[in-house]
């Protein structure tokens, strides 16, 4: 049985036991000696010795290997954690149980969770930091910084430090988005200055950052520092430009327009450069109409004015007999006395001699009729007072006609309004002699403080004034001598009626009394009444020739003959020579 065992050893199971009986066989068979035989089982054992050395320091190793993968599990897991800022993990077991091998197993699903949890963060780390890094780049115009990918700091991929690199994003994105605002913003005022200047666009912008034409995206265009600071320099420059040549074209079409009126261009020729007086007075925010400003229109609005300066010098006998003609009339207006005929031929004298530029005359006319205008204005509050004195002397005098009309108080058409206006005069007339003492006073005060004559039409007012006066004077003494003359006559009257008798005459008519009786009564032998028609008839004449602004001999006797009738003169006129019909 056992040699059937020995020969077939795969038909049963392979022993020490079985391994040494076949030995025993063998060295029975062979005839080895006892001594070969224990020397041979000493190394027999000797061997088994060796093999289950190996084996036990094999099984130390590994168990140390599996130790040390654990320790390193154990401090991956830790480090994993920390970095990712979990306290805790849910797969992570509280306390170390079990065999090496299970305590490896336990920790490798929560090792794997947290590597893939890393790995999914390390990448979120990296999309913001190269966001942050993009925007940076975009911020200083260093472009090619997003070439190199950022460096993730594995050692901190914390909740807390990504929402500190969101945070830092979004503030980011913000500052872009505002710059990004700005530069649009610089960009349509690029625009629109350059469509009102005439200019390209595209090439000045260009110059700036290639990136700012419209054949880019929005959220490709430079917001860098440089580029925002060459948009404002542009802006600055080319508003200057604006203003400046806003300023040139409104100082040519002022000339235009001087030009224009100096030789009567028609409506029609002036129309064709309405585009250019059209901002005349406008600012420099109101300018926005595309080509406003382009520099072909400025050089055609001077060339337009240069050509007009020459056709100017052509006609500049005629420019400046214009200019004569202004002054002659604001000289008019003020009652200003002037030699018209000796003005012009000097005018004349100058062109034809050529001693003097044309521009230099007209500068020169142009002073004068500035200073015109200067002294018309000093003497305008005088003359309104003049006016105001002629005004009221006409009203004197037709006052004085008026008294002297016997059928004034008659019913007939427009009686009512002569009334009227007869109340009218007689405060008018009234206000006479304060008027002539304030225009006195203010021509005195004039006179004083330019050391000249206040001459009205050539004549001086102050003397005009004085014979007013005096005439005035003599004329309240006249009416005084007619007033006691009347007195006596109606006194004689009265003596003859009371010795003869009072009969009425059957050859006039009672009404016809009242109107003809003063009038006859009043044309006795000293001619009087004759007299003082003739001062008012004169008078009348000679208001409207000192308005008028005729020199003749008139023309110092003007309001002269304007006497004023006071009040209660003329209520006892009234009472003793024209008594009131009686209505009908």
């Amino acid at each position: 049985m056992a040699v059937t065992d020995t020969q077939n050893p795969l038909l049963g199971e392979t022993t020490c036991s079985s391994l040494l009986q076949k030995l025993q066989q063998i060295w029975d068979e062979v005839g080895e000696s006892d001594e070969e035989r224990d020397r041979m089982l000493l190394q027999i054992e000797k061997e088994c010795l060796d093999v289950y050395k190996r084996k036990v320091e094999q099984a130390a190793k590994s168990r140390a290997q599996l130790l040390q993968a654990l320790s390193d599990s154990k401090v991956e897991l830790s480090s994993l954690s920390s970095a990712l800022g979990e306290k805790s993990f849910v797969g992570i077991p509280e306390e170390a149980s079990g065999t090496i091998k299970e305590q490896l197993a336990a920790i490798a699903p929560a090792l794997e969770q947290l590597w893939e949890q890393k790995e999914e963060r390390v990448k979120e780390f990296s999309d913001v930091q190269s966001q942050i890094q993009k925007i940076c780049g975009e911020i200083a115009g260093s472009l090619n910084l997003s070439d190199h990918p950022p460096v993730v700091d594995e050692t901190d991929l914390s909740l807390k430090k990504f929402d500190e690199y969101q945070a830092h994003l979004q503030e980011l994105q913000k500052e872009k988005s505002d710059r990004l605002h700005k530069v649009l913003e610089f960009v349509s005022t690029v625009h629109d200055l350059c469509a009102v200047l005439g200019m390209d666009f595209f090439s000045t912008v260009t110059e700036v950052h290639p990136s700012l034409n419209d054949s880019t995206g929005v959220q490709s265009k430079s917001i860098s520092n440089d580029t925002l600071s060459r948009l404002a320099k542009t802006v600055l420059a080319l508003k200057e430009d604006k203003k400046q040549r806003l300023h040139k074209l409104q100082e040519l079409a002022t000339q235009l327009i001087d030009l224009w009126n100096l030789m009567d261009t028609p409506a029609e020729e002036r129309r064709l450069f309405d585009h250019v007086t059209c901002n005349i007075s406008s600012s420099v925010d109101e300018v926005t109409v595309p080509g406003a400003l382009a520099l072909d229109l400025i050089e055609q609005a001077e060339v337009e004015v240069e050509r007009l300066d020459q056709l100017k010098a052509s006609r500049m006998k005629e420019i400046a007999f214009k200019k004569q003609a202004e002054l002659e009339e604001i000289f008019a207006r003020a009652h200003i006395e002037i030699d018209p005929v000796a003005a012009r031929e000097k005018i004349m004298t100058l062109i034809d001699s050529g001693d003097i530029e044309p521009t230099e005359l007209l500068a020169d006319m142009d002073n004068q009729i500035a200073n015109a205008k200067e002294e018309s204005l000093s003497r305008k509050d005088i003359l309104d007072k003049v006016e105001k004195w002629m005004s009221a002397c006409e009203e004197e005098s037709w006052l004085e006609d008026y008294n002297r009309d016997e059928n004034r108080y008659n019913a007939s058409r427009g009686a009512h309004l002569n009334l009227k206006r007869a109340e009218k005069a007689r405060i008018l007339v009234n206000k006479i002699p304060a008027l002539v003492d304030t225009l006195v006073a203010k021509t005195r005060t004039w006179e004083e403080e330019r050391g000249l004559s206040f001459t009205y039409d050539g004549v001086p007012l102050l003397a005009m004034l004085d014979e007013y006066a005096m005439l005035r004077q003599e004329r309240e003494e006249e009416k005084r001598r007619m007033k006691e003359s009347k007195k006596f006559q109606e006194l004689q009257s009265t003596e003859q009626e009371t010795i003869f008798g009072s009969k009425p005459s059957p050859a006039r008519p009672a009404g016809t009394k009242k109107v003809v009786g003063p009038r006859a009564n009043g044309g006795g032998s000293n001619g009087t009444p004759s007299r003082r028609l003739s001062l008012n008839q004169n008078g009348s004449r000679s208001a409207s020739a000192v308005k008028d602004g005729r020199r003749d001999s008139a023309r110092l006797a003007a309001p002269v003959n304007y006497v004023a009738i006071s009040k209660e003169d003329t209520a006892s006129h009234v009472s003793g020579t024209d008594p009131v019909p009686a209505s009908p």
